[in-house]
């Protein structure tokens, strides 16, 4: 029998980790299912940010010398010893990369690759996006597997605004196009920021982040340095692969909101944004302004979905999209069996906790 053309390694170094770039990059290229989540920028900049020294495991595969299948994982025990994701809470989509030219032989390695961690801890892929590389893994598994729902996900059909506007209810079609007018009347201009440019840009999204929620409630790891640092190590190089793109709103010659927008060949996706109150004062509708730019970056290529990312926010409903849910593969041999029932008793527990708590949210507003 000939001998394999493939062989598995496991990357703990994060020095050897940042060397990966280019063999990264050319990999997440040829993955038809990545998304900007899975990028070297994202990922390894992440790392710098948020990863414990340590705990690095990357399982690589690699078909003579060249890289065809990632697995970018870490060392967790909190709440339960597991193998997860690089990219932690702050990313959308979790997900393993495979070369499309050799997929099939590239997860039989990389499932063999990842078994062998297995034996010591439970591996658990969240926020998995349907049709993900590592579902080709989960459907290879030979021990204890399970899949549960995760974050909900709402996705627009990749369409001219004119498109989407011709979705909605004639009056509330009739709505939107007045505050796009209105836009235009008030003098707002959009650019598309230069490579060289994005780091001050993103500065500038994240102030004015900051100053939009300022005295209400906001995600709080939007305002940490360690979160900013990583936007700003990673953003530049994501623009230059094309994986990301960065909008400036000006008006009276002021930058009032910029926007960061994640690109994909299957999804475009807004990831963050940052407008100054001015803007609400002045009846500009920010959520609609948004979305116009992004279906620019969208329009025609119907290979792709406009995606809302992860929440069920009230006003995303207004486009009427349509709902996909990510899941939660969990991985594990017999050994690390009893953690895998651990893990879904948690998940059950949380998802009946977070049941009570919007039945009695609804029970208040109705009283």
């Amino acid at each position: 029998m000939a001998e394999s053309a493939l062989t598995v390694e496991l990357c703990t170094d994060e020095g050897e980790f940042g060397g990966l770039a280019a063999a990264w990059a050319r990999l997440h290229r040829r993955c038809g299912t990545a998304t900007p989540f899975q990028s070297h920028a994202w990922l390894h900049s992440w790392w710098l940010s948020y990863g414990t020294r340590g705990r690095l495991r990357v399982v690589l595969v690699r078909r003579h010398g060249e890289l065809v299948a990632a697995a970018p994982l870490m060392r967790a025990y909190v709440p339960l010893p597991a193998l997860v994701p690089l990219g932690g809470a702050i990313s959308d989509f979790t997900d393993v990369l495979l070369d499309d030219a050799f997929a099939d032989e590239a997860a039989d390695a990389l499932a063999g690759g990842l078994s062998e961690l297995a034996r010591s801890a439970l591996i658990d892929f969240r926020e998995v996006r349907s049709g993900a590389a590592v579902e080709h893994i989960y459907e290879r598994w030979r021990g204890p597997r399970l899949r549960l729902a995760d974050s909900l996900c709402l996705e627009l059909p990749a369409a001219s605004m004119e498109e989407l506007l011709g979705r909605l209810p004639a009056p509330r079609a009739q709505r939107a196009r007045a505050k796009i007018r209105k836009m235009d009347a008030l003098g707002v201009e959009r650019r598309i920021v230069r490579h060289d440019e994005v780091d001050d840009s993103v500065r500038t999204l994240l102030r004015l982040h900051q100053l939009q929620w300022q005295g209400r409630k906001v995600t709080s790891e939007h305002l940490q340095p360690r979160f900013s640092e990583h936007l700003i190590r990673s953003v530049g190089l994501m623009v230059r692969a094309g994986d990301a793109v960065v909008t400036e709103f000006r008006l009276d010659d002021a930058v009032v909101a910029a926007d960061l927008t994640l690109l994909s060949p299957h999804l475009v996706g807004g990831y963050l944004y940052g407008a100054h109150p001015q803007l609400r004062e002045r009846k500009v509708d920010v959520a609609t302004m948004l979305l116009n730019a992004c279906t620019e970056h969208a329009e025609g290529d119907r290979s792709r979905v406009l995606s809302l990312l992860r929440g069920n926010e009230p006003y995303k409903h207004h486009w009427r999209p349509e709902e996909a849910t990510n899941h939660r593969l969990l991985l594990a041999r017999r050994r690390t069996a009893p953690v895998l029932r651990a893990a879904a008793w948690d998940a059950a527990a949380r998802s009946r906790g977070k049941e009570f708590l919007r039945a009695r949210r609804e029970r208040q507003e109705r009283s």
